[in-house]
Order: structure tokens, then sequence, then C-alpha cells
């Protein structure tokens, strides 16, 4: 006799977004000597893939104890020779899977089970030192080489990693310690680096203490960020939520972040080698984002942004208890530049700054950098912006002889602290003009009148990366327990 029972069956849909997930779990039962257990989910996706494996089929153990990084890697390595046949997934079912860095193939997910627990290796061997970036010449944190990440690609086509909001936990305690006792000779490995690649999907997933930056999608193209909730110690060195760096056509929507340094940080390259390498971050789209970040900011432009940095577009933005808004970071020496940034519809709740741009933040890779690389910031626009419990609205400090130029600001309240500063602007070296602000902006930004200005317009046109397709991918898999 067969007894069927239908275990659990839950949907997860964000309506918000395309990449909405929807989870469906059933559990089979048959009475004999073997219990058969059948997984499927669905998940929407920019590509279904023909074949699949779990790393438990490589020998990995989710017991939280067993090293597994040759588990994963060699899973990864046999479901590579489908990259031209269908392509294929790897399954993370439910467990506590330590590992340490592992590389990614082309036409290729990782899903991870919506109760998987990656938890980072905290041990050096695991990492494998890889080259500098070649547009920042030395590690981040060290000259020299770095580690690897602990979700590494690079050169690949049509990757995806995602979940049922399962974690990775990149144990980052004893790298934070070591790197404030100077005790690393190498920058820290990031959780997820994937390098020169396009058709880029990373979604679904919760990270948590990271040992340096989380998300960093470098020098690639047509890259979705989307649904992560990031979460690290507000005092936890370097922690960025989402960087992409020299990157085109990305978007990065609905994320929750927590974190030690800038939620979005966005860049491309680091004074003369980024210069060099001359790759732009452009075409970006972020939006409904909500962001902790009490001593960084909520979307950081810079500063390694030697490359350049244009058409940004922000919107529907979230800040609680965060130190600035969206912040300009360069200096001399930097050149490259920021250019047609957008943003609108931004509350803020508890800020040090509303408003902040540095032409001053210094911080070079060594010092061969050109004193004459001068950066250009110009044509940056806010509108739409509620805060309250502000320090200071606003601290815009451009570079004497090269101001920082076409910065229009519209329809901003700003509602203020009780040990709130006198002065509410300090403004040098900048230019632009502002309408219906309050309170009352600097002389430097000649306020125009209510409606006088066309309310610091944002691109009504779509940008390529907001009409990327999706799929509803199935998986279905039996295995005997």
């Amino acid at each position: 006799m067969e007894l069927w029972t239908r275990a659990r069956r839950t949907k997860v849909i964000d309506f918000r977004g395309l990449l909405g997930v929807l989870v469906l779990f059933y559990t089979v039962g048959v009475e004999s000597r073997k219990s058969v257990k059948w997984d499927y989910f669905e998940n929407a996706a920019s590509s279904c893939r023909a074949h699949s494996a779990s790393v438990s089929d490589f020998g990995a153990v989710g017991d939280g104890k067993t090293a597994n990084t040759k588990a994963f890697q060699a899973a990864i390595d046999h479901l590579s020779q489908f990259s031209s046949k269908g392509g294929s997934i790897l399954y993370v079912p439910p467990g506590r899977w330590l590992t340490g860095s592992f590389n990614l193939t082309s036409y290729f997910t990782l899903y991870l089970d919506k109760d998987a627990v990656l938890l980072a290796s905290q041990d050096e061997s695991e990492y494998p030192l890889i080259e500098p970036l070649p547009s920042y010449g030395r590690g981040r944190d060290a000259d020299g080489a770095r580690y690897s990440s602990l979700i590494f690609g690079n050169n690949l086509t049509d990757v995806i990693v995602t979940g049922a909001n399962g974690t990775i936990d990149g144990q980052g305690e004893l790298w934070w310690t070591k790197f404030r006792a100077g005790e690393l000779n190498y920058t820290r490995p990031y959780l997820i680096e994937i390098m020169f690649s396009t058709n880029i999907q990373i979604s679904n997933l919760t990270l948590i203490n990271s040992p340096s930056w989380n998300v960093h999608p470098v020098y690639c193209s047509n890259v979705v960020v989307q649904g992560l909730t990031i979460l690290a110690p507000v005092r936890s060195p370097n922690t960025d939520g989402i960087n992409p760096d020299s990157c085109t056509n990305t978007r990065i929507e609905d994320c929750y972040v927590v974190s030690g340094d800038d939620c979005v940080a966005v860049k491309s390259g680091w004074d003369e080698y980024g210069i060099s390498f001359g790759m732009p971050t452009k075409q970006l789209v972020i939006r409904r984002l909500t962001c902790i970040s009490p001593t960084s900011a909520v979307i950081a432009l810079g500063s390694e942004m030697s490359g350049g940095i244009e058409d940004v577009r922000a919107e529907d933005i979230t800040a609680i208890d965060s130190e600035s808004g969206v912040r300009i970071k360069t200096a001399v020496g930097r050149g490259g530049y920021v250019k047609d940034i957008y943003v609108r519809g931004m509350t803020l709740k508890t800020m040090k700054w509303v408003f902040w741009m540095t032409g001053n933040y210094g911080s070079h890779p060594d010092d061969n950098y050109d004193p004459n690389a001068i950066p250009v910031i110009q044509n940056i626009n806010y509108r739409d912006v509620v805060a309250e419990n502000v320090t200071m609205a606003a601290k815009l400090e451009g570079i004497a002889g090269d101001p920082f130029t076409g910065i229009c600001i519209s329809n901003v309240t700003i509602g203020l602290a009780q040990n709130s500063k006198k002065l509410q602007w300090n403004c040098t070296d900048v230019a632009g003009i502002t309408s219906e602000v309050n309170p009352k902006p600097c002389a430097l930004l000649a306020d125009q009148g209510p409606g006088k200005i066309g309310g610091c317009d944002f691109p009504e046109d779509s940008l390529p990366v907001e009409n990327m397709e999706v799929q509803t991918c199935s998986f279905f898999r039996k295995h005997h327990w």
C-alpha cells in the first residue's frame, strides 16, 4: 500500500521585481524499505537549465564541520561539461556546508535551499591568491595579491547565484580581527566576486558577516542583483553591501542592507590604474533599496571612480540611522568623472548628512598618481527627498579651481535633530540650482523659487537592463533517505 503526503507548499512572490521567486516544496513518502523524497522548486531566472545535481552527490556533508571545498569544485567541474548542452544547476540542500573558495562555470546556476547555509572557511589556505585587479594596481587592504572570493567567477557567460533565501555566512569575525591588528598580508576575500563576465543574476539570498565586500561584479555587463538581505555588524570594517565596479547595464533592486560601510558603492578603478584601464560604470539602476549604515553612505559614488561613472538612476531609497544619502567621493589624482546622476524618492530617518560630496577624499594606491588628474563632477540631480532627525543638511566640498557643477536639488524637506548644526549648508567649490528646498540652501546653489526648474528631471526612458526577460524554471529531484 502506498501512502502519499504533501508536506509543505510555500509560495514566495515579489510582485515588484521581474526576478520574483516562486518556491514550491513537496515531500512524497513511500512506505517501503526505503523512503523517497522529492524536492521540487521553481525560480524565475534569465535562463533555465537542462541538467542538475546536488552537492551531496559529490561527497559534501552538511554538518558544519566537514570541509566541502573539493566537493563543491568537483560538482561544478562535472557540471561544466553541460555548458553547451543546455546548462546546469547545482542544488545545495538543507544543512550547514563548510567550504572555502570555489570557481563557477558558464551557463550555470548555484541554488541554495531555504534551509541551506554556506559557511565560509576561516582557513586562509582555502582561499587561493589571485592577482590584483588591473584597474586598482594592488589589493585594497595591502600591496600585491588578494584572496579569491568565496564564490568566484572569471570570464563567464550566463551565471546565476540564487536560492529560496538560503544563507551565505562569511564568518568574518576572525578576518576583521586580523585586519584591525595588521596581521593580514593580503586583501581579504569577498563573498561573491564575478569578473569579466556577462549575463549575471545574484538574487534571493541572505548574506551575513562577510570578511570584506559582499557582492562585487567587476568588468561585467548585464548584471541583476535582486532580493538580497545583507547583514554585518555596523562597526565591521569595509563590509560594503553591493559594489558594481566598471560594469555596464546593471540593476540593483529590492535589497535590504545593514553594513559597516557603504550599502552600495559604485566604482571604476583607482587613480592611474583606473585611468589607464578606462572602463566606466554606466547604465546603472538602483531602486527599492533599504539601508542602515551609521558610519557610511546609503549609495556612494567612488571613491575609486577613475574610469568614470555615468548614467546612474536611483529611486525609492530608504535609509535609517545612516551617515549620508547619496555621497560623491573623489580627490585630485583620481581623474575620471561622475556625471549624469539622477536620484528621486529618498526617505531618510536619522542622518548625519542628507547630501555629501567630497573632493579631498585622498587614499591613493601609491605615490605615482598624477596630481593633474582632476575628476569632473557634473549634472548631479536630486529630487523628492524627505528626511527627519538630521544633523546637517549638506556638506558639499568640490575641488578648488575645478568646482562640481550642474547640481540640481528640488522638492526636499529636511527635519532637523535637536543637536543639529547651526550652519546647515556648508558649500565650497560647487555650482548649481535649487527649488523648494528646506532648510534654505547655500548661495552657491541659487534658489530658483517654487516651480521654476524642471524638478531636476529623472530620465523617462528605460535602460536595457530593465527590459531583460525572465522565465520560470523548474527543478525536480528524487532521492532516497
